[in-house]
Formats: structure tokens, sequence, C-alpha cells
């Protein structure tokens, strides 16, 4: 199971950040991950709403409801510690990924 943080303001949905045209999905292994990324931010001490989640329903279900590629961050304040699921091929659905070719 990962959590997933949800995301403050209007359109609520889970904690996300675009870089080089793709939406990051945040998600971390434990409690204690998601609070060193909360501490990283700024927001040490803050209560944080989040989702648990299988991962393969992540990428599977929620990748493809973005607006556009996006790929899953875990544990991105963990340093050397951190994994990224980007959206290609093997990772996401063949259909949302970045990589796949498309053969008539």
């Amino acid at each position: 199971m990962l959590l997933a943080p949800l995301a403050d303001g209007p359109d609520g949905g889970l904690m996300s950040a675009v870089q080089g045209g793709i939406r990051w999905l945040y998600a971390f292994t434990d409690e204690e991950a998601l609070a060193r990324f909360a501490e990283a931010r700024g927001a040490a001490g803050q209560e944080w709403e989040y989702l648990s989640i299988l991962g393969a329903r992540l990428v599977d279900q929620v990748v493809p409801m973005a607006d556009g590629p996006a790929g899953v961050a875990v544990n991105v304040a963990d340093g050397g510690g951190s994994m990224l699921f980007p959206p290609v091929m093997g990772i996401v659905p063949e259909t949302w990924a970045v990589d796949a070719v498309d053969v008539a």
C-alpha cells in the first residue's frame, strides 16, 4: 500500500507536481516518509489527509485520469531512497505511455 496525499484547493484530487511536461503523483511508503516530505515543504506538524492505495491501482486507474502524461514519484523527500515510475510502457497502461508506438 502507498499513501497518496490529497491536494488542497477547490479541485481536490491527489497532490502532484508537473516537471518536464509530466504530472508526477506523490506517493509514500509509510507515514514517516510522508512526514519527511511535509517537513521538506515547510509543513512539519500540519495534518495532511491521504489516500491509502495499492501502487498498481494508482498507475492502472489513477494515472489515466490525469490531463496528460503522468507518473508516480515515491518517497521524493528521501533523496537516494526515492523512486520514479514514469509514464512508459511496462509501468502505466500502454494507451497512456509516452513511448507507445502506434502501429497500424
